[in-house]
């Protein structure tokens, strides 16, 4: 009588159940792993009361990369101070050993991002954020970001709308869209220069001025009148600047072209910095009957979102 083959069959099916139970532990061991780094992000984003904040969904699955996050941190603080900062200073804000804080201080260093200007652990920013910044086209990234939120503004007002920055003593329009509903519209503006002091988009972007910052900026140099509305008074426009900052919006009744009247509001970045400013322009007769301040709205409204897509 031949021997069976059964117990061989036995012991094979027992091995492939030990190897697929390892594999589902290790699998499990995995997802727990994963898991408790997604928990670690969700308590970073607890809110007040003790209830979590909703993360997005692709934030919870890829988790941040923290190396890169502490050089963010560094440069960040770094840029912060006017005076060189000290390693000490840097491990306090970042909450590692100073060994671990020096080596990524001195990785930034030989890329070129900080610098020691004493030759002590004492670090400045390095030519290469001036380099970046210099090489880098801020306005063509602000008009990829701003444009659709311009087209949108055009449409809703039925008007002309601009996005601007400031270049010295100047509004620089860089984008604009009309909307075409009008029989009499005003003519887009990209590409020209404007001044600051009696424009809607120049006082947006001289929102943060006080009198001191406005002095500093004009000098001894007088302020242009343009029409009988021009105001060319630094201590008026600083008051005027107050109020943007107040209001959210700024106006320009007149002041740079008679029958024309603006409405802009800034555009901050992330850390609350003006960097544009975006407004409708119409003709005079558009804006009676309290139609400016429903434009005020749309401009804001408009601000608001795109400091939203610039992270603010």
């Amino acid at each position: 009588m031949k021997p069976t083959k059964e117990p061989d069959r036995t012991v094979g099916n027992e091995l492939r159940k030990r190897s697929s139970r390892r594999r589902a532990a290790a699998a499990k061991a995995e997802r727990n792993d994963m898991g408790g780094q997604t928990a670690a992000v969700a308590r970073r984003s607890v809110g007040d009361g003790g209830k979590l904040s909703r993360v997005r969904k692709g934030a919870l699955e890829t988790p941040p990369v923290q190396s890169v996050e502490r050089a963010l941190s560094l440069l960040e603080s770094v840029a912060r101070s006017a005076d060189p900062v000290p390693l000490a200073q840097l491990t306090d804000v970042l909450g590692i050993d100073p060994s671990s804080v020096f080596r990524l201080a001195n990785t930034l260093k030989r890329r070129g991002f900080l610098a020691n200007p004493n030759g002590r652990k004492h670090y400045v920013l390095g030519p290469a954020v001036w380099r970046l910044s210099r090489e880098y086209d801020w306005s063509r990234m602000l008009i990829s970001i701003c444009h659709e939120a311009v087209k949108a503004l055009a449409t809703r007002t039925g008007e002309t709308a601009h996005l601007a920055v400031r270049e010295g003593r100047e509004v620089f329009f860089i984008d604009h869209y009309a909307s075409g509903d009008q029989g009499v519209i005003v003519a887009g503006q990209t590409g020209k220069l404007m001044p600051l002091h009696c424009t809607a988009h120049g006082k947006a972007l001289l929102a943060d001025f006080g009198l001191a910052e406005l002095k500093a900026l004009y000098g001894t140099t007088p302020l242009e009148r343009y029409t009988a509305r021009t105001s060319v008074s630094l201590p008026e426009l600083a008051k005027v600047c107050s109020s943007v900052r107040a209001k959210g919006f700024s106006a320009d009744d007149g002041e740079y072209l008679e029958d024309v009247r603006c409405v802009a509001a800034p555009v901050r970045d992330r850390s609350g910095l003006v960097i544009g400013s975006i407004g409708v322009s119409a003709p005079a007769t558009r804006m009676a009957g309290g139609r400016d301040s429903v434009m005020a709205r749309h401009v804001c409204d408009t601000a608001e979102h795109i400091n939203a897509l610039l992270g603010v």
